[in-house]
């Protein structure tokens, strides 16, 4: 065999310069300098290694030529020590696997100066490499690993005489050399040969009598060996003391030194993480005896990185309460396709909206020589998350739309199609938006409705007038749209536009995919689950039964198996071949409360683990070393076990095994005992409906009814606001009654029975800096009435008046003026003659009326400025003029919201809106409570209304932007100026007086009303009361 030996560190390298002929001529080729071993100095580009090759090499062959020979025969040139021999050096390792392992070596070397090699690997980060004292009890010396480097240190008498430190990530599980040597007063440590360093001595570095290697013996207060550090866990080999090889066969043979739980003449490092058991791009690193897998930036988590941590649609972000947004979404779960984010729609209907790069309105104008316009569409999923999506939704559609101007579409009736699009297989498709696949027509056509009857789109006619073709593509086996092919544009006169629309989703069939149980030794089968070396479980049930087993799964010995043990306590217990095993989880309220909970299990070689709900989970550590395969051959049991005993009663949904969802529903349609489907979601989510919004339930699902509360959104969450000027008015009408003008004389109470209030409910926001000002005004028929106001100093004030011989009662926050631009929340509630206010956070107010309770024949609820020709008290009238300037938020008055009917519905609620009205968000609560608030963003784009012209292309421009801007700034200033004026002119009119409790300040005093009589007294009658605090 040929071989040669390089030896020594410095260069050592063979260069030549070798010819190769070929045979397609006689032309000989030179071939460019080719070295081994290391690099030569003549001009070769520099060597990535740190230092060349040492050690052996054989059967050394370039282009078929044996360049050992060519060495010995002194053919090539060769540089440095080499040899043409290769002498294998006798290697005894030894492995230091225990914490009681060590090795005792005798010093004999006599002399002030101290020399020690050896060769470790190891996975461990710390443990003591060898400690030894110094002679004349000068000390003793730590050569141990600290955060995968050496370390030298000698201490004495509790100080640190010395401290080195050399080497970096040495816990590789790779050999390192290490050599340590104390002369003439410097003490040096070097590894692998490269890196070194030193620090000077001031007494002589020798040991005493004995080296320890890994670790000390485990003698109870021993003096000789002290290890204040970890062992050491790895191998060593080629340990030198003195320059001199330590006969390690000699030590296994008690010949020489001493010893405890040692491998001789082996190394027993594993690596763990060859092959890694890390999954989804988790990092793996191991010590001696584990491993651990890092899963940071891989969207999963786990022992393993197994699981996701994030949902698998939509659907599942909104039954956890979250609002429209972009979320992550991982549609397989612990399956190989990566998670990726995508906008969430939550309105009733949960869309999915996948973007692509170019969703707007696109304009295309004739170009000579250009027969055809070809467009790809690149979308933020890949095509593999796309399938995935679309295979588990209910539904999918995706706008297409063509806007045309003397440029032909589909040329129907009997042409060959100018434009087509190709779908999701890469097939070219030649039916248009709105109609059917293979059709080669367009919505218009499919309904009759086409411009021109004779053609099947409004494009085919080839007008010289702008027309379009739009609709859905809703067939979902053709869906994304990946490109499309624009023709007829190169004509002169030819102009067209193309919008392809994102692609929208809705319905997941896997997560309200269920089954209802309703007999003990009813079940439900399916194939054998393999889950060998990394298993995960998920479902949700609800029973109202106190145990029974959700699955169940046998092999020859080993099995897997979940199950309601108790009212309280879910198990999850499985066999590997190293004896059973439990993880339980107890909660503390019962589980049969007939709502839906959420069991997430999973087993890997790591560990076990349960979780239920929210509650703290369970994790059971797996036995080191022992069985890992997860081994099952019989069919996968739901609801029950083979045995048909301690069946399931209830239902289960949703459930996963390793990221693939059973279809429950469809295996339940044909087994006796179990029914497809588990109604009842609204006891589980219910409480996702806040702010009086009451569940609605539906098959699959359910929905917030908003409708009796002043907010809206999926959650009713989201804040109906409108920016107010001082002549807008919202009034909300009631029907006058018919006995009204029939039996005035008889008393309202017992006529108008219906329309007589005897308590109310009032909330509202709002944001202003005017004061004073009318936010809501209560009218009746019989001149009562009810006012919520500001007064001059900015404090609320709510009036009743209802008794017409009496005089209006007031009564008054004891907050601060909130007329300063913030948000304020006002609820005021009243139960016959007991009256509550509460503002923001501050503590509620209790007043009492004195006089009548009822309120008779309601009017009209107004919001702003009081537009009707109704009579109003001087005061009211005052404040009415000056209308109000701000914001108004969530306003309801009992199951009424004015404001929200204005609003969204002004075509079927009774409202008058006066002046301008505009919806803003000015009443949001997000900046206090930033969970609180829902945003949906709309993702739909403004198109030209078919056949009226041009279609609108980039209809919001920087020009337009900016005209509004500067625009919207000169009418804020305008506003701020006139309610400054406003508010002085309004001051400097005269103030009534009031009667106040001594002590009251006149600051406090409420704005009373204004009177053109000169010789008015303007004083409070002795019917009219103010209350406050």
């Amino acid at each position: 065999m040929s071989a040669w030996s390089v030896y020594e560190e410095s260069l050592t390298s063979l260069w030549t310069k070798v010819r190769s002929s070929c045979s397609c001529s006689s032309t000989q080729v030179t071939a460019r300098l080719t070295s081994f071993g290391g690099t030569s100095s003549d001009g070769l580009q520099k060597s990535h290694s740190r230092r060349n090759f040492h050690g052996c090499m054989e059967n050394v062959l370039y282009n078929d030529i044996n360049m050992i020979e060519l060495g010995k025969e002194k053919q090539v040139a060769m540089t440095g020590n080499v040899t043409f021999t290769c002498t294998e050096s006798i290697d005894v390792p030894v492995t230091f696997a225990s914490p009681g392992s060590f090795l005792g070596l005798p010093w004999t070397a006599g002399g002030e100066s101290m020399s020690v090699g050896l060769q470790f690997r190891t996975w461990n980060k710390v443990g003591l490499l060898m400690t030894f004292d110094l002679q004349h009890e000068a000390g003793m010396l730590w050569l141990y690993l600290s955060d995968a480097r050496v370390r030298v240190q000698i201490h004495k008498a509790g100080r640190i005489m010395a401290d080195v430190t050399a080497g970096a990530s040495l816990n590789d599980g790779q050999w390192h050399s290490l050599e340590l040597v104390a002369r003439r007063g410097r003490l040096a440590v070097t590894v692998d040969k490269t890196d070194s360093s030193t620090a000077p001595t001031s007494f002589p570095v020798v040991p005493d009598s004995q080296l320890f290697f890994g670790g000390c013996p485990d003698t109870e207060h021993s003096t000789v060996c002290r290890n204040p550090f970890n062992v050491f866990q790895g191998c060593m080999r080629l340990i030198r003391t003195d320059n001199s090889l330590v006969d390690l066969i000699k030590v296994q043979q008690m010949l020489f030194g001493n010893f405890s739980d040692l491998q001789m003449d082996m190394c027993g490092i594993v690596d763990r993480c060859s092959p890694s058991y890390c999954e989804h791009g988790g990092k793996c690193s191991q010590s001696w005896s584990m491993f651990h897998c890092n899963c940071s930036a891989t969207g999963y988590s786990g022992a393993t990185c197994h699981s996701s941590i994030y949902e698998a649609s939509c659907e599942a972000y909104k039954h956890k309460g979250n609002t429209s947004g972009y979320y992550y979404i991982d549609i397989d779960g612990s399956g190989p396709i990566k998670p990726q984010l995508i906008y969430c729609n939550m309105s009733d209907t949960v869309w999915m909206v996948i973007q692509h790069n170019n969703t707007e309105l696109t304009k295309l104008k004739a170009s000579s020589g250009i027969n055809q316009h070809l467009v790809h569409f690149n979308y933020s999923a890949d095509a593999e998350q796309i399938q995935a999506i679309i295979t588990q939704v209910q539904y999918c559609e995706q706008e297409l739309a063509y806007h045309c101007k003397k440029s032909r579409l589909l040329n129907t009736p009997d042409g060959a199609p100018f434009t087509w699009w190709v779908g999701r297989s890469g097939e070219a498709h030649m039916y248009w938006g709105g109609a059917v696949p293979g059709s080669q027509q367009c919505a218009c056509g499919l309904q009759d409705v086409c411009v021109y009857p004779e053609h099947f789109c409004n494009c085919d006619a080839d007008s010289k007038e702008w027309s379009n073709d739009s609709g859905l593509l809703s067939h979902k086996d053709h869906l994304p749209v990946r490109a499309l092919a624009v023709g007829d544009i190169n004509r002169p006169g030819s102009e067209a536009a193309y919008r392809v629309g994102p692609l929208r989703c809705y319905g997941d069939n896997n997560f309200w995919n269920a089954a209802f149980f309703n007999r003990e030794t009813s079940y439900l089968h399916f194939p054998t689950f393999h889950g060998e070396l990394s298993a995960d479980i998920s479902f949700l049930f609800k029973t109202s039964s106190s145990s029974g087993v959700f699955l169940e799964n046998l092999g020859i010995k080993d099995f897997i198996r979940i199950e309601l043990s108790s009212l309280t306590e879910v198990v999850f217990s499985f066999d590997v071949g190293n004896g059973p095993l439990e993880v339980r989880v107890e909660t503390p309220d019962a589980l049969n409360d007939d709502r839906w909970h959420h069991v997430r299990a999973e087993r890997n070689v790591k560990e076990a683990s349960l979780y239920v709900d929210h509650h703290p989970g369970a994790v059971l550590k797996a036995p080191a070393d022992g069985h890992i395969h997860l081994q099952l051959n019989s069919q996968l049991f739901v609801g029950g076990t083979a045995s048909r005993q301690k069946g399931f009663l209830g239902c289960i949904r949703s459930l996963k095994l390793n990221g693939k969802t059973l279809d429950l529903e469809e295996r339940a349609k044909i087994t006796p005992g179990v029914t497809p489907g588990c109604p009842g979601h609204c006891s589980s989510y219910g409480d996702l409906c806040q702010n009086h919004g009451t569940c609605v339930e539906k098959y699959k699902g359910f929905n917030c009814d908003c409708s009796l509360s002043p907010f809206t959104g999926t959650f009713c969450l989201k804040e109906v606001s409108a920016f107010f000027k001082p002549r807008t008015s919202v009034t909300y009408t009631f029907k006058e009654p018919y006995e009204l003008n029939r039996n005035i004389s008889v008393q309202s109470s017992s006529i108008f029975s219906d329309l007589t209030l005897r308590a109310e409910n009032i909330s509202l926001s709002f944001r202003t800096s005017q004061s004073p000002a009318m936010l809501l005004y209560v009218s009746s028929y019989y001149r009562e009435y009810l006012a919520v106001l500001l007064n001059r100093n900015g404090h609320l004030d709510v009036k009743y008046k209802l008794q017409h011989n009496r005089d209006a009662e007031v009564f008054r926050a004891s907050t601060r003026s909130l007329a300063n631009g913030q948000l304020h929340r006002v609820s005021i509630r009243r139960v016959a003659e007991s009256l509550s206010i509460q503002v923001d956070q501050h503590a509620r107010e209790d007043f009492n009326l004195t006089s009548d309770i009822e309120f008779n024949a309601i009017r009209s609820v107004v919001i702003g400025k009081v537009a009707e020709s109704v009579e109003l008290d001087p005061e009211i009238a005052r404040l009415n003029s000056l209308g109000f300037t701000g914001c108004l938020s969530v306003v309801q008055f009992n199951s009424i919201s004015p404001l929200k009917a204005a609003l969204l519905y002004p075509d079927t609620s009774p409202v008058i809106v006066t002046g301008t009205l505009t919806e803003s968000s000015c009443g949001s609560s997000l900046l206090s409570n930033p969970y609180a608030a829902e945003t949906t963003h709309s993702l739909s784009d403004h198109l030209g209304s078919v056949g009226t012209g041009e279609p609108i292309v980039n209809a919001l421009n920087s020009d337009s932007a900016l005209i509004g801007g500067v625009i919207a700034i000169v009418i804020f200033v305008s506003l701020a100026v006139l309610a400054v004026m406003a508010r002085f002119l309004y001051r400097r009119k005269e103030a009534f007086q009031t009667q106040e409790p001594k002590g009251a300040k006149a600051e406090d005093s409420p704005e009373m009303p204004f009177t053109t009589d000169p010789n008015s007294q303007n004083i409070i009658s002795g019917n009219q009361k103010e209350y406050f605090i």
